[in-house]
């Protein structure tokens, strides 16, 4: 649960099949904060309309407006939410603490969004990308974070961390990408001690419509 409150719910500009969205609404939600969930539609071009681009002009989701403040991008969202609401444990001050967080906040923004995510959009949305060179790229690093894992309960600390959080939504769902998670034992424990926190919301499981 968060040590603060906020004076009002918070707004997440949200679609439900993004995992980058997936990863706001988990934080939020281990934290305990309310939430307003805001469905964008990407599939109808909604993220391009003028309205939201006033609030990212990238036009992509997520967008969290939080007491006036507007934060975009998922990275940075999780960030915000950890120093405004979630003290030291979600995201450690002290240097080591720090620099072993954003590790696995870089590696969620390259390789896990390289591999698995990107994967994942050529099965689900038939993104025109090389399918087999992302599944590649998805299992070097899930044999990395395999070993990584191998003698540690969470990726970054002893305990969650929002380097978890940022690594979980793509991990978890890399099978809609037709890559799996069989061989990676650690990986497959390290999820299952995500989803048994309280207050984990789990992102829907999505149809895989790529052509076989």
């Amino acid at each position: 649960m968060s040590p603060n409150n906020p004076s009002s719910p918070l707004i997440i500009h949200d679609f439900e099949k993004s995992g980058h969205a997936h990863r706001v609404r988990l934080m939020a939600s281990l934290l305990g904060l309310p939430v307003d969930l805001k469905h964008i539609d990407l599939v109808g071009g909604e993220q391009q309309t003028e309205e939201f681009l006033k609030l990212n002009p990238f036009g992509q989701v997520p967008v969290l407006e939080d007491d006036g403040n507007v934060v975009r991008d998922s990275t940075s969202i999780l960030i915000y939410l950890a120093k405004k609401y979630g003290g030291e444990t979600w995201l450690p001050s002290d240097a080591v603490g720090a620099a072993l967080v954003q590790r696995y906040l870089s590696i969620a923004s390259n390789e896990i969004y390289r591999g698995p995510c990107c994967a994942r959009l050529v099965t689900v949305f038939n993104a025109e990308l090389d399918h087999n060179a992302c599944k590649e790229v998805a299992h070097k690093i899930l044999a990395i974070l395999d070993a990584d894992l191998k003698k540690k309960e969470f990726l970054a600390a002893a305990h969650p961390t929002i380097a978890d959080v940022a690594c979980y939504s793509y991990i978890a769902h890399a099978p809609e990408g037709d890559v799996s998670l069989d061989e990676y034992k650690n990986i497959k424990a390290w999820l299952k001690r995500i989803e048994a926190l309280p207050g984990f919301v789990a992102m829907p499981v999505t149809k895989v419509c790529l052509a076989k």
